[in-house]
């Protein structure tokens, strides 16, 4: 059976180097090209036709906007709509690059920290500006919550802002060890196939099985990244724990 980690090395396709900065253009790189593309002309060409009675290509983006407009509702308000096509994105990239690293010969990028990682670290700072800017001073209550005596800062501000900071490791180990394990499963069952000879189809059949599971853990993954992020800005925004 060959490395099981194989299947997540970057490899590099164009190599770029800016003062010893390396700035290649990578596997990951491109399935993420890979998934932008796919995810705009997937809504261009269902959305081509628009009629009163939804046809089934045209059902789908009104599918996925409806969940995400629920989403929003329940975790940010009515007000929270104007952050709309931010969450939209975010939803449809990762559940796209979830279910392109199923492919064969694909790169699953949302299985790196480092790219997973970079979104949710750009997504605390996002909530960061929009915190300030929405409530000015009164953001800094998120380390020091109203009501807690003063003799407690000391000690409750320094767990604030741990607590914080944390929060884009957790989105992002939740999704990365999800899309890890998965992967490597596949890859062991897919040994197992060839090494079993004629009794290869029982294998064949539980990789099968793993990859209806993987669609669902694919999409689940991305609607709990997409929720936890939801509610995290509201959080930023709105001040309530």
């Amino acid at each position: 059976m060959s490395n099981l980690f194989e299947q997540f090395e970057i490899n590099k396709i164009i190599p770029v180097s800016v003062k010893n900065v390396d700035l290649s253009f990578t596997n990951s790189s491109l399935c993420m090209l890979i998934t932008v593309c796919v995810v705009m002309l997937s809504l261009t060409l269902c959305l081509r036709k628009r009629t009163v009675v939804p046809t089934m290509a045209q059902a789908f983006p009104e599918t996925v906007y409806n969940l995400i407009q629920g989403i929003i509702e329940e975790t940010l308000g009515k007000d929270g709509l104007k952050y709309f096509s931010f969450v939209f994105a975010l939803f449809t990239f990762i559940a796209c690059g979830n279910f392109l690293g199923l492919f064969p010969y694909s790169f699953t990028f949302t299985s790196h920290i480092t790219a997973v990682g970079a979104l949710s670290v750009f997504f605390l700072l996002m909530n960061t500006v929009l915190g300030i800017k929405r409530r000015g001073i009164e953001y800094l209550r998120t380390f020091f919550p109203a009501g807690i005596p003063v003799v407690l800062a000391p000690l409750i501000v320094p767990i604030e802002i741990i607590s914080n900071l944390s929060r884009p490791f957790s989105l992002t180990i939740r999704l990365v060890v999800n899309m890890t394990v998965g992967h490597i499963i596949l890859k062991v069952l897919g040994g197992f196939v060839v090494s079993m000879g004629i009794f290869g189809f029982l294998p064949l059949f539980g990789d099968f099985c793993i990859i209806a599971f993987e669609m669902f853990v694919a999409l689940l993954q991305a609607y709990i990244y997409t929720v936890l992020s939801c509610v995290y800005l509201g959080m930023a925004v709105s001040g309530e724990e």
